[in-house]
């Protein structure tokens, strides 16, 4: 066969990037601002990321600068050893709230990380209510270590209920246990307040129900996500650390922020038990804990009342709940924002 036939066609030239056919200005004028452009795109965008959990903990301060004031000076003149004892309490719930995610996901997560995003997370709940904030940073962590999106929300839902329902296991219990549950009695609702309560809720479960019914592109996500969740839900309960860590972060959440709130009480002379305390806080959070404000407002001025029902004098038990909420969730915001903003910036978010 001929050099030259038709079938033996010669190849053509290899280009190498150096080659002058593709080194025209053209090609090296558009090569060189395409990746600048997409870098200075992208900064401004992550600039204001990181400095929007700083700005929103500033605003915030500003703006409630009465309570803040207020708080520090009722704390200043408490016992410091009570409120030491508080604030190590306060650092146990970030670690309980780490257990339970790592419980509740069968992957394993870098311990470090995974506690800097629930101490990071606090943060996020004062702009967010209902816990969505907390929901949403640790989405994003779950998202950033690779787990895929059906898995991670699936965990975040067993997260969830666990918490829920080891919050009204501890309640049952001290209720059984305490002597004082009668005075409880009179801040439940009556019947003409529950029917409504439970229409509403039946109503909202039953038009879910038919929107993923009948809306056919929620189907398929819907049922993607209950089958994540039910496989992650038998995967984990296969394994005794991971329900260790579930049912035993969830269950010494709710007590070390009740002992908090205890420890608050002392030091400042609440004059109340530390079971009426604990069982107080149990029974406010259970209550009203799904009510959408941001920062706890709503399981606030239930805990003062419920305070109040239980023996305590309305302004030992105001100053109780402020000392409280300024020791557990005001103290560690600005920190917290930083660490929120330390882990955008480094990705980890």
């Amino acid at each position: 066969m001929s050099p030259l036939s038709p079938l033996s066609r010669p190849s053509p030239p290899s280009v190498s990037p150096s080659s002058p056919s593709l080194s025209g200005p053209e090609t090296a004028c558009a090569g060189a601002a395409a990746r600048p452009v997409s870098r200075g795109a992208g900064r401004p965008v992550r600039l204001a990321l990181c400095l929007a959990p700083l700005l929103l903990a500033a605003g915030w301060a500003v703006a409630n600068r009465s309570v803040m004031d207020e708080g520090v000076r009722r704390l200043v003149a408490a016992d410091p050893w009570w409120l030491l004892a508080g604030a190590g309490l306060t650092c146990l719930t970030w670690v309980a709230a780490a257990c339970a995610r790592q419980g509740a996901l069968p992957d394993p997560l870098p311990p470090g990380l995974l506690l800097a995003s629930q101490f990071a997370a606090g943060a996020a709940n004062h702009v967010l209510p209902g816990g969505l904030g907390a929901h949403a940073v640790t989405l994003r962590f779950l998202r950033g270590r690779g787990v895929p999106l059906e898995r991670a929300t699936a965990s975040i839902g067993l997260y969830s209920l666990a918490r829920s329902s080891a919050k009204a296991l501890v309640l049952l219990a001290f209720l059984a246990a305490s002597p004082d549950r009668r005075r409880l009695g009179d801040l439940v609702p009556d019947g003409r307040l529950l029917l409504p309560l439970a229409a509403g809720a039946a109503g909202a479960v039953a038009v879910a129900a038919v929107l993923v019914t009948v809306v056919r592109p929620l189907r398929r996500p819907v049922a993607g996500l209950l089958r994540s969740a039910l496989a992650d839900a038998r995967e984990v309960h296969r394994r005794p650390r991971r329900v260790l860590a579930l049912w035993g972060g969830a269950a010494v959440l709710p007590l070390a922020q009740a002992g908090t709130l205890a420890c608050v009480g002392a030091a400042l002379g609440l004059g109340l038990p530390w079971q009426h305390v604990v069982l107080a806080h149990l029974a406010a959070g259970t209550a009203v804990g799904a009510v959408p404000a941001p920062g706890g407002l709503a399981v606030d001025a239930a805990l003062v009342w419920t305070l109040v029902a239980l023996g305590s004098s309305p302004t030992a038990a105001t100053a109780t709940v402020l000392g409280y909420r300024l020791l557990f969730d005001w103290l560690p915001l600005v920190p917290g924002a930083v660490v929120l903003s330390a882990l955008i910036r480094a990705r980890v978010l």
